[in-house]
């Protein structure tokens, strides 16, 4: 019965910034487990998943960067050519009521997109391409 009258001595965990920093970076790789991520660190997934949604949060309300017409540099990888590959592609649909020369062309890559609208030459494409593939 005396047990009952003394509070319990129990403690919250107090995790430091850079150990959520470092989850929350793993959780956010391609392919990551937040379950299997936090059940190595002994930590509780679902606190592991409220450090990710608050890192989420804290990224949308982030103050834009200094220089906003500065631009955003992404990494950017290039697949060898293969023809073969190529020919096998149907022609792309052309959706309906659409003008000649008004189009966008979407690249996706190394988790990121890449979004032309709008008329782009093939002179203008052929140099990007060019440039990103002397990047490799």
């Amino acid at each position: 019965m005396a047990d009952q009258d003394t509070p319990s001595r129990r403690r919250r965990r107090d995790h430091s910034p850079e150990l959520k920093r470092e989850l929350v970076r793993q959780c956010l790789l391609p392919g990551a487990s937040v379950s299997s991520i936090a059940m190595a660190h002994g930590i509780n997934a679902n606190l592991v998943f409220k450090w990710r949604r608050e890192h989420r949060e804290a990224e949308a309300t982030a103050p834009a960067p200094a220089n906003p017409s500065a631009p955003l540099l992404l990494p950017v990888t290039l697949a060898p050519d293969t023809p073969s590959d190529t020919a096998a592609l149907p022609p792309a649909p052309q959706p309906c009521g659409t003008r000649a020369g008004a189009g966008s062309i979407e690249l996706d890559f190394a988790g990121a997109r890449l979004r032309l609208r709008g008329a782009v030459d093939q002179d203008s494409l052929v140099a990007l391409l060019a440039a990103l593939r002397s990047l490799a």
